[in-house]
């Protein structure tokens, strides 16, 4: 099996531990496909020439990805600024909006089309700015998309007649309006759709019925990257065997040890100075 993330990245710079780790939803899920037993994932976004972007390239690589088309730019790499309260739910604090990814685009040439579309999948999200792009993505590839908590009208039009799966984060949704989502984003074009909910769990919708799982208790240190986590196994088991209870109990396991760590998935470091972050 070979799956390929394309977009986002970041570091997290946990205050109170002065500390960084690497991150963001298309990292994220790349590197849970790796650990989980898929076969070849590859990761392409724009990272920075920093010493953030040096972390989070050396980081995916060390993860066994396949890092050979990241670009790397002047300018600063994505950067997020993350507290914990006291159930160790992660709070955003601050973030430069992306770093160099807020001023450039990714572009793809017909080499690393046909390159991208010797996958199974291809996942993006909100965060990676390749609206544009999908619709030429679409012809080589199906696409899971990563809407976070966008549910503008104007935006799922845009997106959605593109995709085959779309995630979103609906913890502050009641499940109605959850229940609304998934009507409306399948009238959209969208055949499936995930629907994470934080600690109540999950939904899935395949056009034909809606699934539900909960969550699976644990020891939670911190919950950055629980979301992730869960999306990323999922897609993968249900590419395998389209079978979605399965998938999302799988899913909702590895989410459950995500949360017993600092970090996304680790690879935490001390950094040389400090950069104030409005």
């Amino acid at each position: 099996m070979r799956l390929i993330a394309v977009g986002d990245n970041v570091v997290d710079y946990y205050e109170d531990r002065e500390e960084m780790f690497p991150g963001g939803n298309a990292v994220n899920v790349a590197v849970f496909w790796k650990r989980y037993g898929v076969e070849e994932v590859s990761y392409i976004g724009i990272v920075g020439n920093d010493e953030e972007g040096d972390h989070i390239v050396n980081s995916i690589a060390h993860e066994q990805i396949d890092v050979s088309r990241v670009r790397r730019v002047f300018g600063p790499s994505g950067e997020a600024v993350v507290t914990l309260d006291e159930r160790g739910d992660r709070i955003f604090v601050g973030s430069n909006k992306g770093g160099v990814q807020n001023q450039l685009k990714l572009n793809f040439t017909e080499s690393e089309l046909a390159f991208i579309s010797t996958f199974s999948l291809l996942h993006t999200s909100v965060f990676s700015r390749l609206e544009k792009e999908l619709p030429i993505l679409k012809q080589y590839i199906d696409i899971s998309f990563d809407f976070s908590t966008n549910y503008d009208e104007d935006y799922l039009k845009l997106v959605c007649p593109y995709i085959k799966y779309a995630i979103f984060s609906g913890g502050s949704l009641t499940e109605e309006e959850c229940e609304a989502l998934i009507t409306r984003v399948h009238q959209l074009g969208t055949p499936n759709i995930i629907v994470t909910r934080g600690s109540e769990g999950s939904l899935f919708s395949d056009s034909q019925r809606v699934y539900r799982q909960g969550i699976i208790e644990t020891e939670v240190v911190d919950t950055l990257g629980a979301g992730d986590t869960f999306v990323a196994i999922f897609l993968k088991e249900y590419v395998l065997s389209g079978n979605a209870k399965e998938a999302m109990e799988k899913g909702a396991a590895a989410a459950a040890e995500t949360c017993q760590r600092f970090g996304a998935f680790g690879h935490g470091k001390k950094r040389g100075k400090r950069i104030t972050i409005g």
